[in-house]
């Protein structure tokens, strides 16, 4: 207000100085305009002033929301992961599906929660059936748990028709696999070093982005890994294969080793190879 009268006096006296026949209320008008124009232009200041100070609050107050999000998913998941351990299978299982949740609302978890379910299933499950200790109703209740974790990852894979899709690792070395049904589905890495897959598994349809080794395998059942297209190594050295294993139509990109594999039963119709192979006996076939 000071800096408004200042420049009202300033201008009005310098035009009645400047023009002393020039009319007294154009100067007061003239003078009046200016102050006024100081006036609006710190309100114009204040404004714009109160307008950061505004986003600057909400700002902070969205890092706030994200860390308390962030502190309330931390303890989630540690919390999940602890129940893992439990005793019963039900708290087991709703454990999983804790952990699946908090994968889909913060997908930065997705990888570390996959890399969890993966060693879950490392667990050792088959025993001797004339083990005194084998207990052939808790094995069929861990069995259901086990079958769990496995369709929450298939299901947190991206689907084999999403473009550019986010590339997940699989480590599933040692892991005892049934019935595993990973067709359709998009995959970084997938390493199964010393896997014991029972009765049928299915890995068809696959894009497989990184490195594939499936090294040293143990299957008793079916293997389906025809229509899945490996885009660099494909490893299948000591493979052994006792039931029938479908590979029709798959491509292989990049080096290719089935040294000292074993195959029962193969079909390999349609396959092709970017680079020259190394095929057992029963693929020339």
């Amino acid at each position: 207000m000071l800096a408004s009268i200042g420049v009202f006096l300033l201008v009005g006296g310098a035009l009645l100085l400047l023009d002393p026949r020039a009319p007294k209320h154009e100067a007061i008008k003239t003078g009046g305009l200016a102050g006024g124009a100081v006036v609006a232009l710190y309100a114009l200041w204040l404004n714009d002033r109160r307008r950061k100070v505004e986003e600057a609050r909400q700002e902070l107050e969205g890092q706030r929301i994200e860390h308390d999000r962030s502190r309330v998913a931390d303890e989630r998941f540690a919390r999940a992961v602890e129940l893992l351990g439990h005793d019963a299978a039900q708290v087991r299982v709703g454990a999983m599906h804790a952990l699946a949740g908090l994968a889909k609302s913060r997908p930065e978890y997705t990888q570390t929660i996959l890399d969890i379910l993966c060693a879950y299933l490392r667990r050792p499950f088959r025993r001797a059936e004339e083990d005194l200790d084998f207990d052939a109703e808790q094995n069929e209740i861990e069995l259901e748990v086990r079958l769990t974790s496995q369709r929450l990852i298939e299901d947190l894979l991206p689907r084999f028709e999403e473009k550019d899709p986010v590339k997940y690792d699989l480590n599933l070395t040692k892991a005892y696999l049934h019935y595993m049904d990973l067709s359709y589905r998009h995959v970084g890495d997938l390493v199964m070093r010393v896997a014991h897959l029972n009765e049928a598994n299915a890995f068809h349809h696959m894009v497989i982005h990184g490195d594939a080794y499936l090294t040293e395998i143990e299957v008793t059942g079916r293997f389906y890994m025809h229509h899945t297209e490996f885009r660099r190594k494909a490893w299948f050295s000591r493979f052994r294969a006792r039931g029938l294993a479908v590979f029709t139509d798959s491509k292989f990109l990049g080096e290719t080793k089935f040294k000292n594999s074993e195959w029962a039963d193969v079909k390999a119709d349609g396959c092709t190879f970017a680079v020259e192979a190394e095929l057992p006996e029963a693929w020339r076939n």
